[in-house]
């Protein structure tokens, strides 16, 4: 198999091709606290969701920016890092 550009971006070692895969568990935490914290709207126990939340798609985008399996993955862990410190810092 000839190794494109293309073939890097979304396919894996294996040669199949990549998008989407089964949410490890820092992407489970964070949709689990996420919508914890929508349900409890005030008070410390939406900090502390608010928190383990954020900390678990950094986590997840971390590790999607230096151990994803194909360029694709990589970037998409790079936009959501980058998302994260923008909706911070705005």
């Amino acid at each position: 198999m000839e190794n494109t550009l293309i073939d890097k971006t979304f396919r894996d070692s294996d040669g199949n091709i990549v998008i989407a895969q089964m949410p490890n568990l820092p992407l489970i935490v964070w949709v689990v606290s996420g919508s914890l914290s929508l349900i409890f709207t005030t008070g410390k126990i939406n900090t502390v969701f608010d928190v383990v939340a954020n900390g678990s798609l950094f986590t997840w985008a971390w590790m999607e920016l230096f151990q994803g399996v194909n360029y694709f993955r990589r970037f998409l862990g790079l936009a959501v890092l980058i998302g994260i410190i923008a909706s911070k810092i705005i």
